[in-house]
């Protein structure tokens, strides 16, 4: 076996994945800092108030922003779900190079831009960059995965749901431990340096081209993606197919999109929906620092599932979107009537809501890689990204007025 083959899978598992939804992830984790409160060229960053709760809105049951993270939500994923709705028409054209480093670019433009934002508006066109880098990496990557071996997938999964959970938690961390989101921000802008040079330094063409002896084949397969473009070098790829090859794979598609679809509707309508009015006082956590625990518990509980396909696989995910619904409607009633008496029991529902989510993802992308033909495969996984995306964005759009109405009630 050439040496490309061992190394190119490791990159996508440790390094790739968790990557490319690192900014992505922050700025959900930082969604209640950044509508906090609309900041001036004097206060560059908002500290956290500390251990009681936020005073932005005693007054209100929910202690309301005066824009739900919804908001966050929709700039993080809607430029995320353009690309993906365009990538099957025409983003092959473009070779996985530029993309890489456009969105690397992205993703470091997306902290600085932030971090340095006097205002809730200039902050969204932060989040924008790093929808845009998240987007736009993942379809590359997922495309990419078709010219390597199927359990390549797992370990792609495994390093996304790597990238939230390392995301959520070092956010957390570092502003529990005093740091302000400014200078939480800016520190992690090594993680786009990471994801450029492990994508041209470490990761290696899958198939060397014709090499006429051992060392030759070596040598080849040592090459980085940059000098042997994948999509030109492997016959029957995504390029190749016709408008009506592609409409008979996206039908056969829709039996694993439309679940998947379903259960990032549930899941992120709880998370940026119903995550800042699960409002707890007889706690000592203040508002903001119960968001990032709910958003670093999330991320642990998708990334433990993402990483178990070796150990459990599931072929039927339309059981997991119903259990995703039955979860979602579970804490809609409890934002609605109150009747959970603990945080804590919020901690293990959202940690059981990230293992379904994550559970979903994985299984979904294996299930595809195993049952398409090798030359649809690379179409069928740039289609397939679309789903999570789509339950997103309209996820997002339904619990902004959700959060206007309940607001105003309380």
């Amino acid at each position: 076996m050439l040496c490309g083959l061992a190394v190119a899978p490791f990159g996508f598992r440790r390094l790739l994945g968790l990557c490319n939804n690192f900014s992505y992830v922050v700025m959900l984790s930082a969604a209640h800092d950044i509508l906090s409160h609309e900041r001036s060229p004097g206060n560059q960053s908002h500290v956290d108030p500390g251990p009681t709760p936020n005073p932005h809105n005693s007054s209100s049951r929910f202690d309301c922003n005066s824009v739900s993270t919804a908001a966050v939500l929709l700039a993080d994923i809607l430029p995320t779900l353009v690309i993906k709705l365009l990538a099957p028409l025409g983003l092959h054209l473009l070779p996985y190079s530029p993309r890489v480093l456009l969105s690397g670019v992205c993703a470091a433009g997306s902290f600085i831009l932030v971090a340095f934002s006097h205002s809730v508006g200039t902050s969204l066109c932060g989040v924008v960059l790093a929808s845009i880098s998240s987007g736009l990496g993942e379809v590359t990557f997922l495309s990419l995965t078709a010219f390597y071996p199927r359990a390549v997938i797992s370990w792609w999964s495994s390093g996304t749901g790597g990238a939230g959970l390392l995301g959520a938690l070092s956010y957390l961390g570092l502003t529990q431990a005093g740091l302000s989101p400014q200078h939480t921000l800016l520190s992690m802008l090594g993680i786009p340096a990471l994801l450029l040079a492990s994508y041209f330094l470490l990761l290696t063409s899958p198939e060397p081209q014709d090499p006429g002896g051992a060392e030759e084949a070596e040598t080849a397969a040592r090459q980085p993606l940059i000098n042997t473009e994948v999509p030109g070098s492997k016959p029957g790829s995504s390029s190749s197919l016709s408008l009506q090859e592609r409409w008979t794979v996206f039908k056969g598609l829709l039996w694993y999109i439309i679940p998947l679809v379903v259960v990032y509707f549930a899941e992120y309508f709880i998370n940026q929906g119903l995550f800042e009015l699960l409002f707890f006082r007889n706690t000592s956590l203040s508002h903001a620092q119960q968001y990032r625990w709910y958003q670093m518990l999330y991320q642990a509980g998708v990334f433990a599932s993402r990483s178990s396909l070796r150990c459990c696989r599931i072929r039927f995910t339309w059981a997991l979107a119903l259990l995703q619904c039955l979860n979602l409607a579970f804490l809609l009633a409890d934002v609605w009537f109150s009747f959970l008496p603990s945080i804590y029991l919020i901690f293990l529902i959202i940690l059981y809501e990230g293992l379904l989510g994550g559970a979903a993802y994985v299984n979904t992308f294996h299930n595809i890689a195993l049952e398409t033909r090798d030359e649809h495969r690379e179409f069928a996984m740039a289609v397939a990204c679309i789903s999570d995306t789509l339950g997103i964005s309209l996820s997002g759009l339904l619990a902004l007025p959700l959060h206007d109405f309940l607001c105003h009630l309380s």
